[in-house]
């Protein structure tokens, strides 16, 4: 993150009560809002490294926390933190970080992005699916889970995917025929791309040893591009 942007950790009203999250501003000091979801592992190191960056692109960008402080670098504890977290209750998080972001007074835009990575990216889709018009741009990232919406007939928003062809944990025909399917039940511009990586790929911490740093960094200039035109 450029030195003279800011960041620092927030709460937002949420679900009848308060939610945290991690929030960081661009060195102008305004921006368009983009919310970060997390992968099973928390609100790690890692995606506070991927809120920085987005802010220093220029966004307002705000990681809630889903699982209220815990971390984990154990697969096993993630996929057991993932299976606790509610999903509707997580959705209700999100939607307050939406709303918190189009009432913050750093945020220019109109609709905000959403960018996620593994679990995370599968709530960017739900929450695109349930939050219709408040979405202008949803990225996500080798998106698997629970939170992977079964239909997407509310879903507004561009969207941008990033899979990997070698993706033992969402096969790439998988995602193909998410594509597909976003497409015709929402009527939105879909558009992903296939990586010759892993599951995933992003994460420079990724203890499955599929990080596949010439991927990453192809999917991040796709991405900002994609949520400076769209949000702009």
């Amino acid at each position: 993150m450029s030195e003279d942007s800011t960041a620092q950790n927030t709460t937002f009203a949420s679900n009848g009560g308060q939610a945290y999250g991690y929030l960081a501003l661009p060195p102008s000091g305004t921006g368009p809002g983009v919310i970060v979801i997390q992968e099973w592992w928390g609100l790690t190191d890692h995606i506070v490294e991927v809120t920085d960056r987005l802010a220093g692109e220029g966004f307002v960008a705000l990681a809630p926390d889903l699982y209220g402080g815990r971390t984990t670098h154990d697969s096993d504890e993630a996929g057991e933190l993932m299976s606790q977290l509610p999903v509707a209750e997580a959705a209700q998080d999100l939607a307050g970080a939406v709303d918190f972001l189009l009432g913050h007074e750093a945020v220019t835009s109109s609709k905000v992005g959403a960018v996620g990575f593994c679990m995370g990216g599968g709530f960017v889709l739900m929450l695109a699916a349930q939050q219709g018009d408040k979405i202008g741009a949803a990225v996500p990232f080798y998106g698997v889970g629970s939170a992977v919406p079964t239909q997407y007939s509310g879903l507004r928003a561009a969207v941008q995917g990033h899979y990997g062809e070698q993706d033992q944990m969402y096969s790439a025909s998988t995602a193909r025929a998410l594509e597909q399917q976003i497409r015709e039940e929402s009527g939105a511009d879909v558009e992903f791309f296939f990586y010759p990586a892993g599951h995933a790929f992003h994460n420079e911490e990724n203890l499955l040893g599929t990080h596949d740093p010439d991927s990453a960094r192809l999917a991040w200039e796709r991405t900002v591009r994609f949520l400076k035109e769209r949000l702009s």
